[in-house]
């Protein structure tokens, strides 16, 4: 099936062939010779349709019931997908079995179309498995054997020189069966995937650094976006990338553990914390000094980076922040101070980002951390700003960085990781300064 989870749903023919069939369906369904019910029937059913789509819209805009403002694409896509899904609604009614047939496989075309399309408007799930919350990677079988520590003095940009048949390209790959993470505090995580860059794929390949990074809720570990960028940069600096493990800080889709530790979810934290550096340790060709481990995360995964780099300063050397909450919890506070830290608000607050700050005093000091957020972001600039200035006032070396023009969504991915890893190759002597 790993063929099947492959396929686009962004574009490409699989979302084409389903819009096209969803028109084909419409427009068969509308020739007919008319008559005044079969009109009054379509009239209203494109109208209730069409408006209540429009007001499904506006409504989850006005109450952000899916986070951020929905892209403005969903205003297109859900009104028509809604107005189509009625088309074939009261098109059950028409004489004729063929009729019938083809208003039910409109009603199923039509909600398939607008969910692909409000996808598509996001920009998030590229492919079926993204979108189902299953992993479109193959199983990775072999890990390069971690070699000794590093000898050679001075950046790696410096010192590595990369052999003839080095690939041009990353490889990712799912850590699953024997090559998974497993989670020793009760934790259920979908499995984390890994991309191992052009350097790391060589004979006696140099130790590279390590960043573990997690995408938004709801959203699964694809590491899509972030192996698109890191094979670009490789390209333009000797194959170098760091090793990248995207791992689940959520479980499951329908779930936000706010990146602690808890009777309900299990131990978040302790997964990320003790768990994947243990492993990366044992199983990966890391740098063993942790001031090249980075902490990354983008929306929700953005409040769990910030909120670890700050409690654990001796496992996470750098903290980069995509989009990122403000603090785990920020979005449903009173619930999840009540379902997870049995109403006690001081507990709460102590797994936020200042309360890692303020247990750790001068320890940030030659910390990286960068945050970016889009422009067209409204709602998640002030919580940004905010960590940044909380950052630099620990210690951190701090960027702030504003993606002209992005929103929320696949646009602030593809402008911040570029950005944000530019900065971390020049930190961690990946590149020039």
């Amino acid at each position: 099936m790993t063929w099947f989870y492959k396929l686009s749903v962004i574009d490409g023919p699989l979302p084409l062939t389903v819009w096209g069939l969803t028109i084909v369906g419409v427009i068969v369904l509308l020739i007919r010779r008319p008559t005044p019910a079969w009109l009054w029937r379509i009239v209203i059913a494109l109208a209730v349709g069409i408006g209540g789509g429009v007001a499904a819209v506006a409504v989850a805009n006005a109450t952000a019931a899916f986070g951020p403002a929905l892209p403005s694409a969903c205003w297109l896509w859900v009104p028509a997908g809604f107005g189509a899904t009625l088309l074939g609604i009261v098109s059950l009614w028409e004489r004729g079995v063929w009729r019938k047939i083809v208003a039910v496989l409109l009603v199923i075309l039509a909600l398939l179309s607008t969910t692909l399309g409000v996808n598509a408007a996001f920009g998030i799930n590229p492919t079926v498995g993204a979108l189902l919350g299953a992993s479109a990677q193959d199983d990775i079988h072999t890990l390069p054997t971690p070699g000794p520590t590093q000898t050679a003095s001075g950046p790696l940009y410096k010192t590595w020189n990369p052999p003839a048949d080095m690939p041009a390209h990353g490889t990712v790959g799912q850590l699953a069966g024997d090559k998974a993470i497993r989670s020793t505090a009760g934790f259920v995580p979908r499995s984390a995937t890994v991309y191992l860059p052009p350097a790391a794929q060589v004979k006696n390949p140099p130790r590279l650094p390590l960043v573990v990074m997690m995408m938004g809720f709801p959203g699964s570990p694809d590491p899509t976006f972030i192996a698109t960028a890191l094979d670009a940069l490789a390209a333009k600096n000797k194959g170098l990338a760091p090793i990248v493990i995207v791992a689940d800080q959520l479980g499951s889709e329908s779930q936000d553990p706010v990146c602690v530790d808890s009777q309900k979810y299990g131990g978040v934290s302790t997964y990320f914390n003790t768990d994947i550096p243990a492993y990366a340790t044992k199983n990966l060709n890391v740098l063993l000094d942790h001031s090249a481990w980075t902490i990354m995360g983008y929306s929700n995964g953005g409040a769990c980076a910030f909120t670890w780099a700050t409690h654990h300063p001796d496992i996470w050397g750098n903290v980069i922040g995509i989009s990122p909450d403000e603090y785990p919890g920020v979005e449903w506070r009173a619930e999840a101070t009540r379902t997870l830290f049995d109403g006690d608000a001081a507990a709460f607050e102590a797994n936020m980002p200042a309360a890692g700050v303020a247990a750790h005093p001068g320890a940030f000091t030659g910390h990286l951390a960068v945050f970016t957020v889009g422009g067209n972001d409204p709602g998640f600039i002030p919580g940004a700003q905010r960590n940044t200035t909380l950052a630099e006032e620990a210690g951190f070396t701090t960027t702030f960085h504003v993606v002209p023009g992005a929103d929320h969504v696949v646009s602030a991915l593809n402008g911040g990781i570029p950005f944000a890893m530019d900065l971390l190759y020049k930190h961690l002597g990946l590149s020039a300064p």
